[in-house]
């Protein structure tokens, strides 16, 4: 059952997918809600990777700058053999169910940081996991950290050149995981209360008919919204996805879904991940549609062991 929002949110400028320093963002969960306001975003939501560490920090220091913070996550998890993310939006964050596949992932992405450290130890980059570690902090070191450290000791010039040459997809760092299955992850939402979302469909690389496919099973799956927007795209990109959007609903057999939308921001410096960067266009129905009741009001709803001294 979805978790219910105020119908007086505002959601003048919208931002449902942002990571912080609790998976591999660079900016720390108050800082992140901190440059959204600095910037105009009134809604937004903190989808770190398999991880839900930052939330209560965030929704704090959101209730002190008066935006309204949802709880997200961003899960890991595979299509058939393909990786595939689902962002989990307006979730509990202390759901055991979650919890449990939250635990499980870590323990994956722990598994896979060592793998990655002892390929890239092959090729003579010595200490990789020491240094993905240190720059990572609490959380679990990823690819993005480990991209980092190479930049950091010299290795390359900068963090894309790092996956051109070793982090990519078919690259010596690029290891295999077995996450769990798309219908798993999505019943693990739901028994969060949230909304399954799923996460740039077009960053898949796919053809236009497997990228229908994957819309139609997503949905088949109960999946409830799709992420029309993810960072600064082309319109013609947009327009073209929302029709695959119509199409894939109408294969199966489901009405047409609410549109999420987002930055992905991760850092400073990208302009096509800005926080609040982008707008869903017009005639479009928001994900946050599913949410609203008079029930709860996140504005005036302040966490638990939220106080200034704990910003």
């Amino acid at each position: 059952m979805l978790r219910t929002l105020s119908t007086d949110l505002n959601t003048d400028l919208v931002d449902l997918h942002s990571h912080s320093t609790a998976s591999d963002g660079i900016l720390s969960p108050v800082q992140l809600v901190s440059r959204a306001k600095s910037l105009g975003v009134t809604l937004m939501a903190l989808t770190d990777h398999d991880t839900v560490d930052g939330v209560a920090q965030a929704q704090c220091a959101g209730v002190q700058a008066g935006i309204a913070v949802v709880a997200g996550i961003e899960f890991s998890t595979l299509r058939g053999r393909r990786p595939i993310h689902i962002l989990g939006l307006n979730i509990e964050p202390a759901s055991a169910p979650l919890q449990r596949a939250i635990e499980l992932r870590q323990a994956l992405r722990s598994e896979r940081a060592e793998r990655i450290a002892r390929q890239l130890h092959q090729c003579g980059f010595h200490g990789a996991l020491e240094g993905a570690r240190a720059l990572a902090g609490s959380a679990v070191p990823g690819r993005p950290h480990f991209a980092r450290w190479l930049v950091e000791a010299g290795h390359v010039a900068d963090s894309a050149r790092a996956f051109k040459r070793y982090l990519g997809a078919g690259k010596v760092g690029d290891v295999r995981v077995e996450w769990p299955q798309l219908a798993e992850t999505i019943d693990t939402i739901h028994a969060a209360g949230g909304c399954a979302v799923l996460a740039h469909p077009l960053k898949y690389r796919l053809t236009r008919t497997q990228l229908l496919r994957l819309i139609s099973e997503f949905l088949r799956s109960g999946g409830d919204a799709l992420e029309l927007l993810c960072g600064r795209q082309n319109p013609v990109q947009t327009r073209e996805l929302s029709t695959l959007i119509t199409s894939g609903a109408k294969v199966a057999q489901r009405p047409v879904p609410p549109s999420s939308l987002g930055s992905d921001f991760h850092q400073p410096g990208q302009a096509w991940r800005e926080l609040g960067c982008v707008r869903l266009p017009q005639g479009v129905e928001p994900v946050w549609n599913l949410w609203h009741t008079l029930h709860r009001d996140l504005q005036s709803h302040t966490p638990p062991l939220c106080s200034r001294s704990g910003l």
